[in-house]
């Protein structure tokens, strides 16, 4: 197992919390949602009240990341612990025929042994839910469900048809996807569940992933000339956006937002009007960065993808979005609430990987780690105090197949205290090509033999946009770093599968 040389400080994890009771948790995971989306986090015109408050009564966590910058292996990681990558979610489910292993331990079937019940509601993304082949959401440690296999396409968020609960089709339901998901849960909490177990949820949105389409009462709140020249001096990480004019779109996505605010607002006050809100602790947070507009560039002017021009989300100061290695494309909004044991008002600069939530859950309910496989999270629950805690394995993230529509960007990139090393493969020698040829994988098999050998070195503390490389001037650091990158790198790599390879 590879082992790293730099640990945070060794503090007691509950050094203020007396024999604390299990609490109920609930996760409310939204999809590319971007770190600057927030009014909390500094968005300059969003309206995010419900979210504004609920920072002001726990945690807002300003280095909180997803496991990954794309979807799937960021999902894998919440109910694993580990890398997305070591269950081969080299990208997104369905890609090469990646889906979740049934023999992967996740988070639910644990605290399923420590007497929580459990349940889904949303987007689940890790198999094809209408493939009897491929596991079910049930088979995976919830006791009850209402997902959909990826995201509201076909009718969009507005009455979505392709909702499974507990394994058979529910067809069209009433309303938008996120009001569902969240009037779901509610259902499940007051009347569905059993009143004398804990419970854990997870709440799965579309929003404000594509397809983009608010009520009009939330489009309409920045339907204003006004917000034009706001608009284009919003930060994209660098992130290159379309020379044709898309503003008109700017407000679905600014209404999405802030219908995403008051459905999560509507759950708070339900939860509160329960008697819940004490014994619950409650996760917003997102997948991954927030998504943009294809360029013609970026497709070497072979597609495009219109739906994609409503995409107006923001990394705020970070470098880079969705798909990116950079700091945009992983770190993500994170507000915290449990009452009595977070404090409120708390501002933590302290990380929290989203391969962090198994141990860390695990550790407050009473479960066991699992301890016949790798878990690259730790127990970090004294992030959310704003203390340090120990960490083992360095938190890595990863987009690899990526080359052909972003060429000359990184892949990885692994953080060492301040310091983020960013690395880049070596380049493959046969043209990229996400179809198969005679039953292989092109992109798989370079991935599975490359080891980074290009690096960049940031002071992630002085310089959160990333602007300046310091691999020069910080050489040896850089050196004590990258035999560290490229161990943990094939140490993930080399457990993956090896998706259309022939077995010998």
């Amino acid at each position: 197992m590879y082992l790293v040389l730099w640990n945070f400080a060794v503090i007691s994890v509950h050094s203020q919390i007396d024999a604390p009771p299990r609490p109920n948790i609930i996760i409310f995971l939204t999809d590319d949602l971007g770190y600057g989306d927030l009014g909390s986090y500094g968005h300059p015109f969003i309206k995010t009240p419900h979210l504004d408050q609920f920072a002001k009564e726990g945690v807002r966590m300003t280095d909180m990341h997803s496991a990954a910058t794309v979807c799937s292996p960021s999902r894998a990681a919440i109910l694993t612990g580990r890398n997305g990558y070591r269950s081969g979610f080299y990208n997104i489910a369905g890609f090469f025929g990646t889906t979740l292993d049934s023999n992967e331990i996740t988070l639910p079937e644990l605290l399923q042994e420590e007497g929580y019940e459990t349940a889904f509601f949303g987007k689940w993304h890790l198999s094809k839910l209408e493939s009897p082949k491929e596991v079910s959401v049930n088979e995976m440690g919830f006791d009850y469900s209402l997902a959909t296999s990826v995201n509201a396409f076909g009718t969009g968020p507005r009455n979505p048809e392709k909702f499974i609960r507990n394994g058979v089709p529910e067809g069209p339901m009433d309303g938008w996807y996120v009001d569902i998901v969240s009037r779901e849960a509610a259902d499940w909490i007051s009347g569905k569940r059993d009143k004398d177990k804990p419970f854990f949820i997870i709440i799965s949105t579309n929003e404000p992933h594509t397809p983009i389409d608010p009520p009009k009462d939330f489009a309409s709140l920045y339907d204003t000339e006004e917000l034009r020249s706001l608009t284009q001096q919003i930060s994209y990480g660098g992130v290159k956006r379309p020379e044709k004019d898309i503003f008109q779109y700017a407000k679905e996505y600014y209404g999405t937002v802030s219908q995403v605010d008051d459905s999560f607002g509507a759950l708070m006050q339900f939860i509160d009007k329960q008697g819940l809100r004490d014994s619950t602790l409650v996760v917003f947070t997102s997948d991954n960065g927030p998504e943009y507009p294809v360029t013609l560039e970026e497709s070497h002017g072979e597609w495009e993808d219109p739906i994609r021009d409503k995409c107006f989300g923001s990394p705020g100061i970070l470098r880079g979005m969705k798909r990116f290695p950079y700091e945009g494309g992983h770190r993500v909004p994170g507000l915290i609430r449990w009452p009595g044991h977070i404090p409120a008002g708390t501002v933590s600069h302290q990380l929290f990987n989203g391969t962090d939530f198994l141990p860390t859950i695990c550790k407050l309910t009473g479960a066991a780690v699992p301890e016949d496989r790798t878990i690259d999270g730790t127990d970090a629950f004294n992030a959310f105090l704003g203390k340090d805690y120990e960490r083992e394995v360095l938190p890595i993230w990863f987009f690899l197949l990526n080359s052909s529509h972003m060429p000359g960007m990184a892949q990885m990139a692994m953080r060492y205290e301040d310091y983020v090393l960013v690395g880049r493969l070596a380049p493959r020698r046969e043209n990229f090509n996400l179809i198969p040829k005679e039953g292989n994988f092109p992109a798989v098999d370079w991935l599975k033999t490359a080891v980074p050998d290009t690096f960049e070195l940031y002071d992630i503390k002085n310089d959160p946009g990333q602007t300046t490389d310091i691999a020069q001037q910080e050489y040896a650091t850089c050196l004590e770093l990258i035999p560290q990158m490229q161990q943990l790198w094939l140490d993930i790599r080399d457990e993956g599968p090896w998706w259309g390879r022939i077995p010998n």
